[in-house]
């Protein structure tokens, strides 16, 4: 044998494991799985085992796998070209398994261009700043089968949804070990038990795709198909979904189809061409976040991007996936300047491939996992999104109401002596509150960036604010959608969101933060017992205006309404710090309304205000109706009535 013939002794040529069925769905577009074909994956050919190898790179001259199995030897194990068009090559290396380090080298057809790449589909990775892969097997003895088999009725968009959302770097660390994280199996332990107290239905966990840089907060992926090595191993992470499911806790990603870092080890540029993004950079570069958008029009990207998104609900059994920035990946023009972006081919705004792309991706993930949830995190009035495609919607099964967060968290931050002017703020929302599925976020980007935390958004002095964020969450918990609360709001925290640094736990000690989390407390276990409050979220039905006309006084009052006609809850809020005394107020029956919620208590460190337990209702109308109750309304406080129903 030649010396040359020597070079290439490591690679077996001939044995695959994609089929011409493979390669034909990979070419049309529709192949799902390709996590279980391209990568890396330990095999047995010819009764050895090995490590089999397949890249995308229809655009390379050469492509070799190199790793700490042969010195990092860029001629030392070629891979083959397919001779079908596909673009994919691959090949086998006998002897090496689990935990081998590697990455492709790449030698381009065009510009002499060469370079390293990590696998796109590899399934664990180096942690951060080294970027090589490693070969990863995921196998996992699960032990959720009791929530796999009951999660349709959890993630309902009729059933309770209450999101606990987090960053896992730095929900909760470690001081005495130099700050250092909690890993994944840590994690599980103290998440599980904090959200299960708290009375949360899911957790929303900021991308845990691998990242190269920690101050992305996960939004800059590499490794779409790896968890972070950060904070453990494949098989520690799905250890923390697991658990979280055996406590009857759901799980949810964040993920981000619409862009991509610019770090050479990753798609950028993957085989000297612009195989993965827009060659053109009004296309295919993104100004906010100096990163790469995907290009939604051709076959291999969507195969690409639908297959992850697969991935993390089959492997790794996750109960929803939260699309980021969906309104960047629909509109052309999106953060640019006139000139800075090319129309469709019917000279419109809209991008029509990455609609398509879309469409496509949320009919296929409902039709593998009908028991699992697409959330749209989209900015704008695009009509439908959580709708059927077939119907013309987009196919998400909910969206985020960002116009309920804006408008809801600048109303808030007015002096109540002002708010009176812009209580079309507090409730304009009503107006579009059952066009769409909606979630009401109180979200990460609402914490960070000098805004300060939820508590320090509240005007007035130290009560006040309290009481206004209890006023506020107590709001969000009535108003119809879904519910979503940022770690540490819960509890008051009272500096911003950091990355690098642990929720404020100390804060605990103090009565006022206390009472906070009580409230907060509360409010989920009454939301979840009460399918008044979340059956019929998403239908005009479901909700009634009792009175949003007393701007003199700050105040608005308004039934929830279940699917039996006496059925009800009234809520009513008191934007002002002025207690409100024999305050009447309208409601459809007579009989006793217990008061069952009450943001003033003495519980939550509120100064007491209240109705001793609730009010009957007189036969004086008021607000259109023959009953009405004569209410305390505590100062920038909240209250939940629910009728007594007669016992027969």
């Amino acid at each position: 044998m030649t010396e040359k013939n020597k070079t290439y002794e490591g690679i077996n040529m001939k044995e695959s494991l994609l089929t011409d069925h493979d390669v034909y769905l990979f070419k049309e577009g529709s192949h799902f799985q390709l996590y279980e074909k391209l990568g890396s994956h330990i095999v047995t050919f010819s009764n050895e085992k090995g490590v089999y190898f397949a890249v995308w790179a229809p655009n390379a001259e050469k492509v070799s796998v190199i790793g700490d199995f042969n010195n990092w030897n860029k001629e030392s194990h070629h891979l083959r070209a397919r001779e079908d068009s596909s673009g994919i090559w691959e090949g086998f290396v006998p002897g090496i398994g689990e935990g081998a380090i590697y990455r492709y080298h790449i030698r381009s057809r065009y510009n002499n261009y060469r370079v390293d790449k990590r696998d796109p589909f590899a399934f664990y990775g180096e942690i951060p700043p080294d970027s090589a892969s490693i070969v990863r097997d995921l196998a996992y003895a699960w032990g959720d089968q009791a929530w796999m088999k009951e999660r349709s009725g959890k993630n309902n968009i009729n059933a309770p949804l209450s999101v606990y959302e987090l960053h896992l770097g730095s929900w909760r660390r470690v001081p005495e070990a130099g700050n250092r994280f909690l890993n994944y199996r840590e994690m599980a332990q103290y998440l599980a038990a904090y959200v299960k107290e708290m009375g949360f239905t899911h957790i929303e966990l900021l991308p845990v795709m691998e990242h190269p840089f920690y101050g992305s907060w996960g939004y800059q992926v590499t490794g779409f198909f790896s968890p972070t090595g950060r904070y453990g191993t494949p098989q520690d992470f799905m250890y923390l979904v697991d658990y979280l499911h055996q406590n009857g806790i759901g799980v949810i990603l964040d993920w981000v189809p619409s862009h991509f870092p610019s770090d050479e080890h990753g798609l950028v540029y993957f085989d000297g061409t612009h195989l993965y993004e827009h060659a053109d950079p009004r296309q295919g570069f993104h100004p906010d976040w100096t990163s790469y958008i995907f290009n939604y029009g051709r076959n291999e990207v969507q195969n690409f991007l639908v297959s992850n998104a697969l991935f993390w609900l089959d492997k790794y059994h996750i109960d929803g996936l939260r699309v980021d920035a969906v309104a960047s990946m629909l509109y052309l023009d999106y953060s640019r300047k006139e000139g800075e972006w090319i129309p469709n081919k019917y000279g419109g705004r809209e991008n029509i491939e990455a609609v398509s792309f879309l469409k496509k991706c949320n009919e296929t993930i409902y039709h593998f996992y009908p028991d699992v949830q697409t959330i749209a995190e989209e900015s704008t009035a695009w009509p439908m999104v959580s709708r059927p495609t077939y119907v013309g919607g987009l196919g998400f099964g909910m969206k985020w109401n960002m116009g309920w967060m804006h408008d809801t968290l600048e109303y808030f931050s007015i002096d109540p002596i002002y708010r009176k002017y812009h209580m079309n703020q507090i409730t304009f929302s009503i107006l579009y509150a059952f066009t769409e599925n909606f979630v009401l976020p109180l979200s990460h980007d609402e914490v960070v960036h000098g805004k300060g935390s939820l508590l320090y958004r509240m005007p007035g002095d130290e009560w006040q604010k309290f009481a206004n964020l209890r006023l506020l969450f107590g709001y969000m918990f009535g108003h119809p959608g879904k519910k979503l609360l940022f770690m540490g709001g819960e509890f008051g925290q009272t500096k911003e969101w950091d990355h690098e640094e642990s929720l404020s736990w100390h804060l605990l000690q103090y009565p006022i933060h206390k009472g906070m989390q009580e409230w907060v407390k509360d409010l989920n276990r009454f939301y979840k017992t009460e399918p008044v409050l979340y059956e019929i979220d998403f239908e005009y039905h479901g909700f009634e205006w009792i009175d949003f006309h007393d701007m003199d006084s700050n105040i608005i009052s308004f039934l929830r309404k279940g699917k039996t006609a006496k059925d009800q809850i009234l809520v009513v809020c008191n934007f002002t710090p002025v207690p409100r005394y024999n305050y009447r107020i309208g409601v459809p029956y007579g009989g006793f309304w217990k008061e069952v919620l009450n943001s003033d208590a003495k519980h939550y460190n509120g100064s007491g205000h209240g109705n001793l337990g609730g009010a009957e209702a007189s036969p004086l109308p008021s607000h259109g109706r023959y009953y009405s109750l004569a209410l305390t309304l505590p100062p920038l406080g909240i209250l939940f009535l629910k009728r007594e129903m007669d016992e027969k």
